[in-house]
């Protein structure tokens, strides 16, 4: 299977896939881009072709996500796993943010699947993919 994650230095570099259709992924996306300033994190849409391959070799369709996704070579997070890990990775202050692993998965999960069924309701649909600007351009594959 292809491999889809990049080394810096050795290391695996997350990649977070995300809707770019969606008001409230994209803007998310944007915050990463702005607040990443390690470049710790790659993204990809799942509109994309190397999105799509990720949900598809993790057993998600990537016409119907329940989910947006963070993968760090074979390991994938989840749900509410997947929005943790970005605030922890992208370092102080939003690792603080990762407080909420106190909260137990069955109590933050249902919530995450709530508004990732409804986001388009309650954030809105893009009519065109978000773009990145040309300097965010090289950390979305």
């Amino acid at each position: 299977m292809e491999d889809f994650h990049s080394e810096t230095d050795g290391s695996q570099r997350p990649i977070i896939v995300f809707d770019a259709m969606c008001v409230l992924c994209s803007a998310n996306a944007q915050f990463v881009l702005n607040n990443d300033s390690r470049g710790h994190f790659l993204l990809a849409s799942m509109q994309g072709e190397v999105g799509s391959a990720i949900y598809r070799k993790f057993g998600i369709d990537p016409s119907q996500p329940d989910t947006m996704v963070v993968v760090t070579g074979e390991r994938v997070r989840r749900n509410s796993d997947a929005i943790l890990s970005i605030y922890e990775g992208l370092g102080w202050p939003w690792r603080m943010l990762s407080i909420f692993r106190v909260i137990p998965r069955f109590l933050r999960d249902p919530i995450y699947r709530f508004i990732a069924r409804n986001r388009y309701r309650i954030f809105g649909k893009r009519d065109a993919c978000w773009l990145p600007t040309p300097d965010q351009a090289k950390r979305v594959l």
